[in-house]
């Protein structure tokens, strides 16, 4: 049975959501494999809507098997709230286990994610400030506080008053912060501890049992290509691996288990934060957009910047994951608002030509998209359910994406909902 991933192919926000939404409705694990609170699901199902953070989507199916892995930064009081949230919406939570090795976010974390930026000034990263990249940093300066200590009320307390008293005078001396209560913080998340500690379990074990029994897994992660640490528009990434790669090393699997692996991607291109943006459009065009798109962040509500699709991004997300094929949302956006274009390549001051995406964020700043144009359509493709059914111009549309991307488009988004998917294999 098959072992797929979901990844996001630009900078995040692509529908991802609703793919996984639909494919966990097939599986029997599902499995979140980096990132943190700092991003989010959407998911429309049976006129409902879900806005899911840490908690993976297959919660929706009651007979699913939901791990959260090694590779998740956990923020506690968070991730009950969106425990407490599904009960009282009467979806049951009894099949939703994290590992023990997964870090967890502390008070100081998001304290020092919000003195950095400030420090920056013009400068910052543009985080969302929920302390996700400083509790990877201390994952691998190898002073973080994992699952495991947070349910151990005697290490939690040894751990958090160590490193507590070390953050604090950061936070005081450094940037003239106001230090943390260290009795309070570690009375609290005890208590959070002793709440979430029938929710833990060895991920990597389970998920490696579920596979040996043939059981079909779903692994989901958070943000997207162009976010990652290596492979994404550095500094303004974020603080993991959302490759497919970054699945394997955060859940503690094999490549060799995996199967299949699905990209998804707007029919457009959006982003959140500063950095370069080649296709970004700054007119009513850049508005209708947003404003059809409902482009605001899930986690934070901030508008994002749109712009044409960019196949030199894709093309590389494609390349970095190994994708077996593509999921393009959100087609049914670009209805009414005139022609269309889509960026094939980039072209610098000094009239080079590139195919590929840069490294250098500062020579993707200074290129141009190089555009082809495509007649635009009015057609309302909501209800369209097979490829046939979409209008000849969004066909022409989707198979041109195929080419410039070098990947098969196997699923097409028309709508929110989950039966707005058309499937071509």
């Amino acid at each position: 049975m098959p072992a797929n991933i979901v990844i996001g192919t630009q900078w995040g926000d692509e529908g991802k959501g609703k793919v996984i939404d639909i494919l966990a409705s097939r599986a029997q694990v599902v499995v979140r494999s980096q990132g943190g609170n700092n991003a989010g699901h959407t998911v429309v199902s049976g006129g409902q809507t879900y806005k899911l953070h840490l908690v993976p989507s297959g919660i929706l199916y009651p007979d699913t098997m939901c791990l959260v892995g090694a590779g998740v930064v956990l923020d506690p009081k968070d991730f009950i709230g969106e425990i407490d949230e599904m009960e009282r919406r009467g979806i049951s939570t009894k099949n939703l286990k994290i590992d023990p090795r997964a870090h967890v976010v502390m008070p100081w974390h998001i304290t020092l994610d919000g003195l950095s930026e400030t420090f920056r000034g013009g400068n910052d990263i543009g985080t969302t400030k929920r302390g996700i990249g400083p509790t990877y940093m201390d994952k691998y300066e190898r002073c973080g506080i994992r699952v495991c200590d947070l349910i151990d009320p005697v290490l939690l307390e040894q751990k958090a008053r160590s490193t507590g008293e070390l953050k604090n005078k950061i936070i005081t001396a450094v940037y003239g912060g106001q230090a943390h209560d260290l009795d309070a913080v570690i009375a609290e998340y005890k208590a959070y501890g002793e709440r979430l500690k029938p929710y833990v379990a060895d991920v990597s074990v389970l998920t490696y049992e579920a596979y040996k029994a043939g059981k079909t897994i779903l692994f989901e992660g958070a943000q997207a290509t162009l976010l990652d640490i290596d492979f994404g528009t550095y500094p303004f990434v974020t603080s993991s691996h959302p490759l497919s790669g970054g699945v394997c090393v955060g859940t503690g699997v094999g490549p060799k288990m995996i199967d299949n692996i699905i990209g998804v991607a707007k029919a457009y291109t959006t982003r959140v934060g500063k950095g370069p943006f080649p296709t970004e459009l700054f007119d009513e065009t850049g508005e209708t957009i947003r404003n059809k798109g409902g482009e605001f962040g899930t986690t934070t509500g901030r508008p994002r910047r749109t712009g044409w699709f960019d196949a030199v991004i894709v093309r590389h997300s494609v390349r970095v994951n190994g994708l077996d094929g593509l999921a393009i949302n959100k087609l049914d956006t670009l209805s009414g608002i005139g022609d269309l274009k889509i960026c094939t390549g980039y072209v610098k001051p000094d009239g080079t030509k590139l195919h590929d995406f840069p490294s250098s964020l500062e020579e993707l700043a200074e290129c141009a998209p190089i555009y082809e144009e495509f007649p635009g359509f009015d057609d309302d493709i909501s209800a369209c359910r097979k490829f046939e059914d979409l209008p000849e111009t969004c066909r022409k549309y989707i198979e041109r994406l195929e080419e410039l991307c070098e990947c098969k488009v196997v699923m097409v988004g028309v709508g929110p909902d989950r039966d707005q998917q058309i499937e071509r294999q």
